[in-house]
């Protein structure tokens, strides 16, 4: 039991002391570069009292190698070893109490542990290790693809962010609900590129809803946001618009309007009637039918016809035509207002007659009140 309690202490001991001396060597834990740019890995030694003869810093590579790629001695200066590195590793100002380095020109290949290293008198060689990661910001594009209506899900629109490293993340932000895909590809120098592909059952509701691609990367300060809009492929719906019901003998200008919409945009409109011969009194303008004044010849149906590449889209209106003109229709906006002005003129008049007449009941009844007590305050 005492032997076994001796060792105990004995590795504990060296335990605490390894952690001590680690600590002494000042170094960034991890250090961020993009390629072909200069990357600084600061190193320092941070105890007073420690007599210093060295400084080495020593490069382990991802797949395992090692080498020492640059030394300060401060009596035989700074020694660059044969290495990956050389040529493009410096110290920024060799001394043993600072022996931060430069990489320029950065590689992916450079990606890996240093390990700034200290021989030191008289507890030996202590040691600070900085992870180098390389990162490329990646080139990010997204579009829509344009679909008819249909019953079944399609891709609607597609973002693809290339050669990015670490790979991005891609986020789709729509109020149309659907589901999406990733697609995880290499790419050169350890790069991947992601697609993401957004798919919905298309209706000519969603046609123009926003929806936006949203990529996420380590080397970006905030999300890369590429909106646009979604293409829906619909035949026209047609709406005619105008007729109130009261077109009567002798009225002016009345007027249909033929509304639609489609995508593509309807590029023919025609106006028809059942007996295929316009009345004399029509006059067609665009996706306007105006009758400049209205007879019983327009005492017919009206059809507006319009068409796109992906199909036909109608819609029609039978007119009566009117002995006389019907008086409650005839009253335009403007004069519809000014009536339900005056009403409720008129109804706050006879709310404010009542509260007058109650008003009046009261003080009445508050005199005959009046009048009793006196009576009665006389009598006794």
């Amino acid at each position: 039991m005492r032997c076994y309690y001796a060792v105990t202490i004995t590795i504990l001991t060296i335990t605490l002391h390894t952690g001590a001396a680690s600590q002494r060597v000042r170094v960034e834990k991890e250090v961020v570069s993009h390629l072909e740019k200069t990357v600084h890995l600061p190193c320092s030694f941070i105890s007073e009292g420690i007599r210093l003869t060295q400084v080495t810093w020593i490069w382990e590579q991802v797949d395992g190698g090692r080498e020492a790629i640059v030394i300060f001695h401060p009596s035989f200066g700074v020694a660059y070893p044969d290495s990956s590195l050389r040529g493009r590793v410096k110290f920024i100002n060799p001394s043993l109490k600072n022996a931060s380095i430069v990489i320029t020109d950065v590689r992916m290949a450079d990606e890996g542990k240093y390990i700034c290293e200290y021989a030191t008198y008289p507890s030996g060689n202590e040691q600070g290790t900085t992870l180098l990661i390389t990162v490329v910001t990646p080139r990010s594009t997204a579009s829509t693809v344009t679909v008819p209506e249909g019953t079944v899900p399609v891709v609607v629109a597609r973002c693809e962010s290339t050669n990015g490293r670490p790979p991005a993340k891609i986020n789709w932000v729509t109020e149309v609900r659907g589901d999406t895909t990733v697609d995880l590809k290499p790419g050169p120098d350890n790069t991947h590129t992601v697609i993401s592909e957004y798919s919905l059952v298309p209706t000519a509701d969603d046609n123009g809803k926003d929806i936006t691609c949203e990529v996420l990367h380590r080397t970006l300060d905030k999300p890369q946001r590429i909106q646009m809009k979604l293409a829906i492929g619909f035949p026209p719906k047609v709406r005619i618009e105008g007729y109130d019901n009261n077109w009567y003998v002798g009225r002016t200008d009345a007027m249909l309007t033929c509304q639609a919409t489609g995508n593509p945009m309807p590029a023919v409109l025609t106006w028809k009637v059942p007996s295929g011969l316009f009345p004399h009194t029509v006059q067609i303008k665009e996706n306007k039918l105006v009758v400049p004044k209205v007879d019983d010849s327009v005492n017919t149906t009206f059809v507006c016809e319009v068409r796109n590449q992906l199909g036909v889209g109608k819609d029609q209106v039978t007119v009566v035509v009117r002995d006389e003109p019907n008086e409650e229709q005839c009253r335009t906006p403007d004069q519809e207002e000014v009536l339900k002005t005056e009403l409720e003129k008129n109804r706050l008049l006879i709310e404010n007659a009542k509260l007058h007449r109650e008003v009046l009941l009261l003080q009445k009844e508050v005199l005959t009140l009046e009048k009793e007590r006196l009576l009665t305050k006389r009598d006794s």
